[in-house]
């Protein structure tokens, strides 16, 4: 198979290679209808030249969900939903058939299952923090592998004197011990309040965690959160076979608009336990100044603070009518094809003096991962180059893909051997470092990776560029150029 380390000097044409490919990967030509897609809804990438390789960042809507959602707003008048009068009866009725569509979607009972919208996935989970039970005899498990919006909750947890236990996870492939998990899971006391946290899918490495750890952690005296921001644009998440306390999701990831959106997927059962630390306008059935009294709203509305986004909730329905109409399966089945050429393709890459072009974090291949690769690009002496020299390079090539760290402090650690000692040494003077403070007290060219995903229109054309882009690196030492500070990871 002619690769493409050999197409910069070669001039190998891309047709030639995408031959070679669906012959490797013959399932792909299986997904063609979303190249129709791709040419129908989303000519606008086509058509501005863009190769867009972030997915996991934020998923791209298809004009029919803007237009839908637009001939909504236009052919009718919505009011307030907090009323019984007629334009906030419509808008309740949109509302709750939305909420009745995800349940449907997600295939969640409605009598086990409460759909909360939220801002985002972040809101969500910060919903479960701030109103979980903790107390001195309870538990928080976290996984190093989560997003920050999961590690977060951590504080509320320390602020009640619960006890906080991180299970690490080893490189090169970023995965758990699930026996060690298994050990951890054993210390729960089953009287208590113990909460577990765990990604189906990490935003950083692509990494797909075993949802039987649900099961595994109920049956200890466990209540879960499985985070599925990352996992539920290209994979099917069937609640009628598992069963997570709490399931956090923003709807952009998984079909681009609207953005502002998510859910609190949440057992009835589980938000019997959560005590919320307030009450506002929405959430209460009643409330009283003079007898400093209020009880909270039944079920989902007892979480929902304020008035919901009730004009755009509608469109969250339209969204994932798209997913269903083009089907989770075939998204899932093109994004593997498409991985497993790329892990290929970059690991094959060498320098002429034999040293590779590119690490890839986490699995080398497509068991149990999705299609998020974080990498970086090596210079011939095996040195990372720093990766905001390759964005660079990504962005006038219109290439859209992330770097940094990607808000997932703890895999990232892990993946970059970063000294426990020198981090903590980060935060103990109390003032916040510069980027090149930072990087220095590391001991590191570089404090992140690029991270490439794939998602529903995702092309072979995207990561042949992608690959294009990367090939221009070899046998070179760049030169230094302005760069950007970070203001984040």
């Amino acid at each position: 198979m002619t690769t493409i380390q050999e197409t910069p000097p070669a001039g190998v044409s891309m047709e030639s290679v995408l031959a070679d490919f669906t012959r490797k990967y013959p399932c792909y030509q299986a997904s063609y209808a979303l190249d129709q897609l791709r040419t129908r809804e989303y000519a606008r990438l086509d058509r501005r030249g863009h190769a867009y390789l972030d997915y996991t960042g934020g998923g791209l809507y298809a004009e029919r969900q803007v237009l839908e959602h637009q001939g909504l707003l236009l052919n009718n008048v919505y009011g307030n939903p907090h009323s019984i009068n007629p334009t906030s009866s419509l808008a309740t009725e949109m509302v709750e058939k939305s909420r009745r569509y995800v349940l449907e979607f997600f295939n969640a009972s409605p009598e086990e299952y409460a759909v909360i919208f939220t801002a985002n996935a972040s809101g969500a989970l910060k919903l479960v923090g701030e109103s979980y039970p903790f107390n001195p005899g309870s538990q928080l498990l976290l996984t190093f592998d989560n997003h920050n919006s999961v590690n977060g909750i951590r504080e509320f947890a320390r602020a009640r004197s619960a006890r906080l236990t991180y299970l690490a996870m080893s490189a090169p492939d970023l995965r758990m011990d699930e026996n060690l998990l298994l050990s951890y899971l054993e210390s729960a006391d089953p009287h208590q309040n113990n909460l577990f946290a765990f990604p189906a899918q990490s935003n950083f490495s692509g990494v797909q965690h075993s949802l039987e750890w649900i099961t595994a952690a109920q049956q200890r005296g466990w209540d879960v959160i499985a985070d599925c921001a990352a996992f539920v644009a290209t994979n099917r998440l069937d609640l009628s076979r598992w069963h997570p306390d709490f399931v956090p999701l923003s709807f952009y990831k998984m079909f681009g608009y609207p953005t502002g959106l998510g859910c609190l997927l949440a057992r009835k059962t589980a938000l019997e336990k959560l005590h919320r630390p307030w009450f506002s306008g929405g959430s209460v059935f009643a409330a009283s100044v003079r007898g400093d009294a209020y009880y909270l709203a039944d079920n989902e509305a007892g979480y929902e603070d304020g008035t919901v986004n009730y004009l755009d909730i509608p469109a969250v329905e339209i969204g994932l009518q798209h997913l269903n109409a083009t089907g989770i399966d075939l998204i899932h089945e093109r994004v593997m094809c498409l991985t497993g050429w790329l892990l290929e393709t970059l690991q094959s890459l060498r320098h002429k003096n034999g040293t590779p072009l590119v690490k890839i974090y986490g699995p080398q291949d497509t068991h149990m991962r999705g299609g998020t690769i974080p990498l970086n690009i090596l210079d011939p002496d095996g040195k990372v180059i720093d990766e905001r020299i390759i964005e660079q390079a990504a962005m006038e090539r219109l290439i859209s893909i992330r770097t940094g760290c990607f808000c997932n402090p703890g895999a990232g650690e892990i993946a970059f051997n970063l000294p426990k000692a020198a981090l903590g040494g980060m935060f103990a003077g109390g003032e916040r470092l510069g980027y090149d403070e930072y990087l220095a007290l590391l001991g590191l060219p570089s404090s992140g990776a690029l991270r490439v995903s794939l998602g529903l229109v995702t092309n072979f054309a995207d990561v042949y560029r992608f690959v294009e882009m990367t090939c221009t690196f070899l046998d070179r030492f760049p030169e230094s150029i302005p760069l950007k500070p970070r203001t984040h990871c």
